[in-house]
Parts: structure tokens; C-alpha cells; sequence
């Protein structure tokens, strides 16, 4: 049995019947074609899926694409404006090199504009506390905590558009 589900997924509408069970993950991946939200570990501990729903930041490998219905996601493919320009945590990492091999790289800017997005500024600690959720193999968070930082300072980002570089 399939429930019709549709909901937003970057301002696009999205419609389709799916299996109670399916996952949000695998609906924005599988069902949408949009792969920039990666699977990690499927149990909640990577945070290499986070997405925001309605604004919130949720692992949507815990959320099922039925409960989604009739709701706002945001994936990583989101971020940047419509004409390429990078959002400011977006720009944040590529300034401050926030990455490295990149797999968690979509789980960890989802999660930053989420804090972002409900404190402006904020300190070392509330960076680090909120991405506590999301995992990182390569890097040692030093980059990433500077990149979120480099965010907050710079609200209105650099504007450089996606495949140029300053």
C-alpha cells in the first residue's frame, strides 16, 4: 500500500506515492533526484542527512517522507540563491576551508544555518553544541567551527556565485 505524499523541497513541489515505511532521506535522494542530502549510517548518528523541515534542522533518516506531507524541507541544493550565489555558511566553509573529503559537508551546513537562523551570534560553545549531532572523520572541527563563525560575522556572505572563485 502507497499514501500520496507532497510537500516543498526547495520551494519546488513535489508529489508522489510512497510506502508508509520510506524515509525522508530516501525520498528527497531516490523519489527527487536530489542527492546533495547524503546517507551516512542510517541511525541517526552521523548527521550526514539533516535537512530542514519547517526551518528545523532533523536527520531525515529518522523522519518518514509521510510525515513530511504538506511541509517545507530545505536540502543542501537549497542554500545557495537561484542565480549561484553562495549562502554566508556556504561561503563560510569555502573561506575558512571547512571541509575535506566533503560527506558530511551537507549535514553540517544544514545544521549551521538552522543555529544561525536562531542565533545570529553565536559563541564557540553553541557552535560546537550544535553540531555535536553531526560527525566529521576528517577533519577535527577546527575549520568547521571557524567557517560557522566566519558565517555569523558575515551575515550578508561574499557574493560569488557557484564555479567562480574570488
Amino acid at each position: 500500500m502507497s499514501y500520496p505524499t507532497s510537500m516543498a523541497i526547495n520551494g519546488k513541489s513535489y508529489a508522489k506515492s510512497v510506502e508508509p515505511r520510506t524515509l525522508l532521506v530516501h525520498f528527497i535522494r531516490e523519489e527527487c533526484g536530489l542527492t546533495g542530502t547524503h546517507v551516512g549510517c542510517d541511525t541517526s548518528n552521523c548527521g550526514a542527512c539533516t535537512v530542514l523541515l519547517d526551518g528545523d534542522a532533523v536527520k531525515s533518516c529518522t523522519v518518514l517522507a509521510v510525515q513530511a506531507n504538506n511541509r517545507q524541507v530545505t536540502t543542501v541544493e537549497g542554500l545557495a540563491n537561484e542565480d549561484g550565489v553562495f549562502s554566508p555558511v556556504q561561503e563560510g566553509f569555502r573561506q575558512e576551508h571547512g571541509l575535506q573529503c566533503g560527506y558530511c559537508t551537507p549535514g553540517m551546513l544544514m545544521a549551521a544555518t538552522a543555529l544561525l537562523k536562531e542565533t545570529p551570534k553565536p559563541t564557540e560553545e553553541e557552535i560546537r553544541q550544535n553540531l555535536e549531532g553531526n560527525l566529521c572523520r576528517c577533519t577535527g572541527y577546527e575549520m568547521i567551527v571557524r567557517s560557522v563563525q566566519w558565517a555569523a560575522d558575515n551575515p550578508d556572505g561574499v557574493p560569488v556565485a557557484i564555479g567562480e572563485s574570488s
